[in-house]
């Protein structure tokens, strides 16, 4: 390709002489940080919340039915303290069926979304000390006291002394609940056994 391009446009060069080229440009950068610690964050559990067999008249007919809670603990550990930000990526997009906000349960028959399971962060202690999780829905720019955990937000921990503005963490640990709930039993062609089938991403960014 390149021998038989410069071929063509040789004539051309030549029948076009004398001529006044110009010269144009952009610029690329590349950039990044290079972190003195890491973070690993972990689930007790293996990071699994069963909820077992629901059986069809443990659904509602007629309006949305809350399964038990599940539970599990949320660990971060740093090499040091570190500033850092979770979110969450629903693996099952697109199926949240109760909020879009939530997390979805995966589609049955093909176009019924099952349901929507949200996540909530209590009982937050970093580094022996009590903080509340904060949570910023504009990438960090204001900051308020939430639970949430999820994908329309960053979430964060603060000092109780300072409910606004994100501390750095050495070691962290929150209980972590799911709130699983399936849409109404009359939304659903319940022939066959549903798999309940969240997935859900927790993304740490530091």
């Amino acid at each position: 390709m390149e021998r038989c391009s410069f071929a063509l446009l040789t004539p051309l060069l030549i029948a076009c002489a004398p001529v006044v080229f110009a010269a144009s440009s952009t610029e690329l950068s590349v950039s990044g940080l290079i972190t003195p610690s890491a973070c690993t964050p972990s689930l007790s559990g293996g990071g699994i919340v069963d909820h077992g067999k629901v059986t069809v008249k443990d659904l509602r007919p007629d309006q949305p039915t809350a399964l038990p809670n599940g539970t599990l603990y949320l660990e971060v550990n740093c090499d040091a303290a570190t500033p850092f930000t979770l979110t969450t990526i629903d693996n099952r997009e697109g199926s949240s069926a109760i909020h879009p906000n939530s997390h979805g349960l995966g589609v049955v028959n093909d176009d019924q979304n099952l349901g929507s399971v949200a996540l909530g962060l209590f009982d937050t202690v970093a580094d022996g000390v009590v903080v509340k999780s904060i949570i910023s829905l504009n990438d960090g720019a204001s900051w308020r006291v939430s639970s949430y955990l999820g994908h329309a937000g960053l979430t964060a921990f603060a000092a109780l002394s300072d409910l606004s503005t994100p501390i750095a963490i050495k070691d962290l640990r929150a209980r972590l609940t799911a709130f699983t709930t399936i849409v109404r039993a009359n939304d659903l062609t319940l022939t066959d056994e549903i798999p309940i089938d969240g997935y859900v991403t927790v993304q740490l960014n530091y």
